[in-house]
């Protein structure tokens, strides 16, 4: 009951008048069944201007971090979060991304939309990185379409490290929806479920038009961050 108060009485209707958002191709947003919307991820304000724009609930799968943070801000964000109907995943260890694929099949087999970031985390520089397979892992086993969405200005109004967000007028796009019916009962195949994702980061890249990177984002953060432990000079 509350995600419907959030979406279309208090945080809905404030996020509209604030950042007036451009919308391409919500038709494509299919207005039944089951769906992954599949997004690049530039900032933390996604969580919350994408799902106040689909007419549909739709569910994401969030960092268990979201839900268990220290302290009355901890405890507010995690309520929140449960509020909107997220679900906690632990990205930590070898079964978080089996962990991830249960959740998200879940949601898919009750008939609703389930949002991912198949990038895994949101970009450091603005630039969309190679994704993860677990979002091809869902569409070939539960037989759903793909629709690709992209964020665009989102990072300019808040960067990684940025609280308050600027007030500017982004704009959110939706492709055609992506079908993997061809590729159905080749979920454990390696090579299927690469080419399944790379075809839904470049639907993604085509939408968003921004810099390809064919590596992990968080393998080049990780990368990033010891260089500057290593030479603290260049921190900018």
């Amino acid at each position: 009951m509350f995600y419907y108060v959030l979406k279309y009485v208090i945080l809905g209707p404030l996020l509209r008048l604030l950042f007036r958002p451009r919308i391409e191709g919500l038709e494509h947003i299919p207005e039944e069944g089951a769906a992954i919307v599949a997004g690049n991820h530039l900032s933390f304000s996604d969580h919350f201007l994408m799902p106040a724009i689909i007419k549909r609930r739709i569910t994401f799968l969030a960092k268990a971090e979201y839900f268990t943070g220290p302290g009355l801000k901890g405890r507010l964000t995690a309520a929140f979060f449960h509020s909107a109907g997220q679900i906690p995943v632990d990205r930590s260890g070898k079964e978080a991304g089996q962990a991830a694929i249960r959740e998200g099949l879940g949601v898919l087999n009750k008939g609703e939309l389930l949002g991912i970031y198949p990038e895994g985390t949101r970009s450091h520089d603005g630039r969309l990185y190679k994704g993860k397979v677990g979002v091809a892992v869902m569409a070939i086993k539960a037989q759903v379409p793909v629709v690709p969405c992209a964020m665009v200005g989102t990072f300019e109004i808040q960067p990684p490290g940025k609280v308050v967000p600027r007030i500017k007028q982004v704009t959110i796009r939706f492709g055609e929806p992506l079908d993997f019916t061809r590729y159905a009962g080749m979920e454990n195949q390696k090579a299927a479920i690469r080419a399944v994702t790379d075809e839904i980061m470049y639907a993604i890249l085509g939408l968003s038009g921004q810099e390809y990177v064919d590596e992990y984002a968080v393998k080049v953060k990780a990368a990033q961050a010891e260089q500057t432990k290593k030479f603290p000079r260049l921190r900018r």
